[in-house]
């Protein structure tokens, strides 16, 4: 039971990384491709939109490392071994986004120094998430084995793939329709700004429809394991829940009732990630690696649930408060 408590736990914080850090990831990918008259004042909006938080929102990626290498020791060195090289470059994407967003900002503002600067840092924006979305797939393959926790499957096993690099292509859509859904909240006061970020959301939410299709399509000989798990009992309620919560964003942008898209769009990601772990529900890698033959000893996540809910109460109403400063009424 402890060991499921801490599974959870991981899986709350890849969703809060997703809404949340994804959303970030998405902007920089809409700073790449600002264009037209406003692209400027486009910058300078996902600039505002998350200088405030961007850096917070990676406590949950960090969360999710400490949670598997305390809690499932054996899974996270397999992940690390097996997928050690989409991981080193998602890691230095991350570095490098951060870096040029903050150089960009301090840095010389004459147009070339500007430029390469932005370069920088909406091509990291579209290379980190979609390695997020190709580990995560190379997770479902079956192609990274494990023997006696030793990895005994090669270095490119399992993340070069089609169905891993559809997950990919997908978390691209799926973080770029999050950004630009935000925006159309954060640009309120701009109508004209508005206007353009619910176009990209729109248009980017809509993609997302036949990139899933691919995606599942793909699973049944890239994911036999994840594509099973997608046919269980449960699989067609929350598909059509997520298909409801995905219709109703488009609809609300169409309408230009922007909160209640933004509300949408969320709840959207939330079921799409909590249908994908129950999927692969109990492998932490499939097919070798589960929650219950990979954790570690009862003493350990049992301090671990501890800290956990030590570390909550002070995380967390930092994290509102911080929302609240930045983000809620009293940034006015």
């Amino acid at each position: 039971m402890l060991e499921l408590t801490i599974a959870i736990c991981i899986v709350g914080s890849l969703i809060l990384y997703a809404i949340m850090g994804g959303a970030d990831f998405g902007g920089g990918m809409w700073d790449l491709l600002a264009f037209g008259p406003r692209a400027a004042r486009q910058r300078q909006s996902i600039a505002d939109a998350i200088g405030p938080i961007w850096e917070a929102n990676h406590v949950w990626l960090i969360l999710v490392v400490v949670l598997l290498f305390t809690g499932f020791p054996m899974g996270f060195v397999g992940m690390m071994t097996a997928l050690n090289i989409p991981i080193s470059v998602m890691v230095i994407g991350i570095v490098l986004r951060g870096s040029a967003f903050i150089f960009r900002k301090y840095d010389s503002q004459s147009d070339a120094v500007q430029r390469r600067w932005g370069s920088v840092f909406g091509m990291a924006s579209f290379g980190t998430p979609f390695l997020q979305g190709v580990i995560l797939g190379a997770l479902a393959t079956g192609r990274i084995r494990l023997r006696n926790g030793q990895l005994v499957s090669g270095f490119f096993d399992g993340w070069l793939t089609w169905f891993s690099l559809s997950c990919g292509v997908f978390a691209l859509g799926l973080f770029s329709f999050l950004a630009a859904t935000y925006l159309t909240v954060d640009t309120k006061n701009e109508p004209d700004l508005q206007e353009d970020f619910r176009l990209r959301a729109l248009w980017s939410g809509i993609a997302l429809a036949p990139i899933a299709a691919v995606v599942f399509l793909v699973s049944k000989a890239g994911a036999p394991e994840m594509y099973h798990g997608l046919t269980h009992w449960w699989a067609p309620m929350l598909m059509a829940w997520t298909s409801l919560l995905a219709i109703s964003a488009l609809w609300a942008l169409w309408r230009r009732r922007f909160g209640l898209a933004r509300i949408a769009a969320i709840g959207q990601v939330t079921l799409i990630l909590v249908g994908w772990s129950l999927a692969q529900y109990p492998h932490l890698i499939v097919p070798d690696v589960t929650v219950s033959n990979a954790c570690a000893p009862e003493i350990t996540l049992r301090l671990l649930v501890l800290a956990l809910g030590a570390g909550a109460i002070v995380l967390l109403p930092s994290l509102a408060f911080l929302f609240h400063l930045f983000k809620g009424k009293a940034s006015h």
